[in-house]
Parts: structure tokens; C-alpha cells; sequence
């Protein structure tokens, strides 16, 4: 399926790289409507070696990017782990995804774990369920719990939705008591 877009309306494609794992999840937006286009995971613990993993990172990219056509694209940054092994190749992994879409001239804005999770829940300490069932509520879905990887991708993108539109108002950092005041359009059963 070939994606078509209105004039007003882009296309955001999130990332959650990984190198076992990597998530994605692309969602359009017009005005301040959200609406979820694509999720899912890209599984690399069959392939043994790291360069073949970013060669498939890479082309799994390129085909999701020429059959979508996202404007831009919001990925997580990496969190600083212990072990510098294990974190040089998530940054190698991310490395590839950037410049898979840079290929194709798709600006792309890194978010760190902790702003998505605040930007999507109103909690930067929030769990990947809790991100899982606001990102539910947020695009009037069911999201598959056993994919949270492409969920956190996701988040990504509406996070980068949250961070450029004025789609959502701020919470000020007061939690949910103020992103509800701040946004009672959300709350299901209210008008």
C-alpha cells in the first residue's frame, strides 16, 4: 500500500533502535488529529554478525521510507548504559537508521527516553505499558503489549507530533492533573 497525503497533513516515522530488536511506528497527522498508519519490528537475534544486522537496518529503512513516504523521522537517543559494548552498537544502529533517512532528505530530530515518556504520559519515569495504554488512548487503538519495542518507536513519533504542533498544551510539569486541564478534549466521554 502506497501512502497519499493531503497538503495539510505529514508523516512522522518513529524509531527504537536496536540491534536484536528495532521498532517502528509511523503515524499521520492532520491538523491535530493523529491517526496510526504502521507498527512493528524489525527481529535481527537470528543474524550473527553486526555488520550484516546494520546492512538490514538500513534496507529494512529504505523500504519503509520509499512505501511511506515520511516527512520526518523521531528517534530515540541512546541512554547511557555500563556496558560500552553493548551501547556502541545501539549507537551504530541508530547511526544507520538516521542515515537511512537522511538518504532520502527526511530531517530527523533525536528524542532522549525520559522527554517521549513525559511527552506521551506526562511522566518521564512512566513504564512501556503505561506509555503502551496512553499511546492507545491517544490514537483510539489496540496496541499489541508484546510489542513494546515498536510501541516505544511510536511514542517517538507522537512525542515529535506533541514537541512541533500545538496538538497537545504543555503540562507545565505537573503530571496528569495538568495535561487533563490542559487538554479535556482527551478525556473519552467528554465533550
Amino acid at each position: 500500500m502506497t501512502s497519499t497525503k493531503t497538503i495539510n497533513e505529514r508523516i512522522v516515522l518513529g524509531i527504537d533502535p536496536g540491534t536484536t530488536v528495532m521498532g517502528f511506528g509511523l503515524i499521520r497527522v492532520k491538523g491535530k488529529q493523529m491517526e496510526l498508519i504502521e507498527l512493528g519490528i524489525l527481529r535481527l537475534d537470528r543474524i550473527a554478525d553486526h555488520a550484516v544486522k546494520l546492512r538490514a537496518i538500513f534496507n529494512e529503512l529504505i523500504r519503509i521510507i520509499d512505501l511511506h513516504h515520511p516527512d520526518e523521522l523521531a528517534i530515540e537517543a541512546p541512554f547511557y548504559g555500563k556496558n560500552v559494548q553493548s551501547m556502541l552498537k545501539l549507537g551504530r544502529a541508530q547511526g544507520v537508521a538516521i542515515a537511512a533517512a537522511l538518504s532520502r532528505d527526511i530531517p530527523m530530530t533525536e528524542y532522549y527516553p525520559k522527554k517521549i515518556k513525559q511527552s506521551v504520559t506526562g511522566n518521564g519515569n512512566a513504564s512501556k505499558e503505561q506509555v503502551a495504554a496512553m499511546l492507545d488512548t491517544l490514537l483510539n487503538t489496540t496496541l499489541a503489549a508484546e510489542k513494546l519495542d515498536a510501541t516505544d518507536a511510536l511514542a517517538a513519533a507522537v512525542c515529535h507530533h506533541f514537541q512541533t504542533s500545538n496538538g497537545i498544551k504543555s503540562t507545565g510539569g505537573k503530571g496528569w492533573k495538568g495535561f487533563l486541564a490542559n487538554n479535556p478534549e482527551k478525556i473519552i466521554g467528554r465533550t
